[in-house]
């Protein structure tokens, strides 16, 4: 791992009718709309279906890393993610997120170190950690009045 801190840069557009288009550089381009509680198709992934994923896709690569560095052997993961989008205090925001997984060991695993493991993944996740980080917003604006 390269030293910290590490940055990331995210670009994102859309006309006034159009889909967002978020890209990354070096990256296949996303097309994003709101998700069908928001009055989106529904077949498009939305911000929040990202979020989820984010968490989802952490929660695994956290748990790699960590069983390797345990020398555990493993067979497959599969994790479920879910969040609760709701209001606090005029904001909508995500209250929770559960995560199920779903490990398989070889029968020489032990399962108490698989589960240790697990919760240490959980716990270590920097995407989850960085749910209620800092924001700022930098405003450009081009004509009008």
């Amino acid at each position: 791992m390269q030293g910290l801190p590490h940055d990331y840069t995210a670009t994102a557009s859309s006309t006034a009718e159009s889909l967002v288009t978020a890209s990354v550089e070096g990256q296949p381009d996303l097309t994003l709309a709101p998700p069908s509680g928001f009055g989106g198709p529904g077949d498009i992934h939305s911000p929040e279906d990202l979020q989820v994923a984010a968490v989802a896709s952490c929660f695994i690569l956290s748990f790699k890393a960590i069983a390797r560095a345990s020398k555990l052997e493993w067979e497959s993961l599969q994790v479920s993610v879910s969040g609760t989008l709701d209001q606090v205090e005029r904001a909508i925001q995500f209250t929770g997120f559960t995560t199920h997984a779903r490990l398989t060991l070889p029968a020489e695993s032990s399962r108490d170190k698989a589960e240790r493991l697990l919760e240490k993944a959980e716990q270590s996740c920097f995407i989850t950690n960085s749910l209620r980080a800092a924001s700022a917003l930098e405003i450009e604006l081009e004509g009008g009045q």
